[in-house]
């Protein structure tokens, strides 16, 4: 029998500047080594009607450029969708606003991270818990991953684990239950789409009192953080 598709949730578009490289659900596809009919991509930012659950092996809900705390009736409507699957033990992955999205679905809260910006490439340094977890087991107790946001989970769900954080975000990745994690982090993210974020909000930047172009010389490789993706699609489909 073909194995069941995954899901991706898009709840926004990369910055225009980087559209050229496809959208965010092709980055993770790509990223997450699945190939074209095995991913069905919803697009709930766009008004598109979020499915039944059944016949999925997994869920990934993108990065957007909206913020949770906006409250927006797709990303409402996605929270409540995204409660009743992870209660069903539906496998579920949120990256960066995905990860917020499903910490708010679970009862945690999202807010603006009290040390602003964080961008570019960064340091995630693991909790103990993580090196027992099916996702971050074996890797090393710090590694290199690609960043770029604004709002944190400042309070993980009642129950969750948190597996990673650094001196900029006290929750970098957690877990709930069995099935669903969020990264706050992109494991989506090549160099290139890194460098080309830093490039669109240079002027952000600069009005920040930060050097775009030393940012940009910093980008690094980050493969542990992509394999956390392709761990979740192994995970899901066993």
């Amino acid at each position: 029998m073909p194995m069941q598709p995954f899901l991706i949730l898009e709840t926004g578009q990369p910055t225009p500047s980087m559209r050229r490289y496809g959208s965010f659900a092709h980055w993770i596809r790509v990223a997450a080594g699945l190939a074209r009919d095995a991913a069905v991509v919803v697009d709930v930012e766009a008004g598109q009607a979020l499915p039944t659950r059944a016949g999925f092996a997994g869920v990934i809900v993108t990065g957007s450029a909206a913020m949770v705390t906006e409250h927006r009736d797709w990303s409402e409507r996605s929270a409540t969708w995204l409660h009743e699957a992870a209660h069903a033990g539906l496998p579920l992955l949120g990256i960066c606003y995905g990860h917020q999205l499903l910490a708010h679905a679970l009862g945690g809260q999202v807010g603006n991270n009290p040390n602003g910006r964080e961008m570019g490439t960064v340091g995630i340094d693991l909790h103990p818990q993580a090196h027992t977890d099916p996702l971050f087991a074996g890797l090393p107790a710090c590694f290199p991953a690609q960043a770029t946001h604004l709002q944190s989970v400042l309070q993980a769900p009642a129950g969750a684990t948190v597996l990673a954080r650094n001196a900029h975000d006290a929750c970098h990745a957690f877990r709930w239950g069995e099935q669903v994690w969020g990264l706050q982090f992109h494991p989506e993210f090549s160099t290139t789409h890194m460098r080309g974020y830093i490039h669109a909000r240079q002027d952000a930047l600069t009005h920040e009192g930060r050097d775009a172009k030393q940012l940009a010389h910093a980008v690094s490789a980050a493969p542990l953080a992509r394999k956390i993706l392709r761990r979740f699609v192994r995970h899901a489909r066993r």
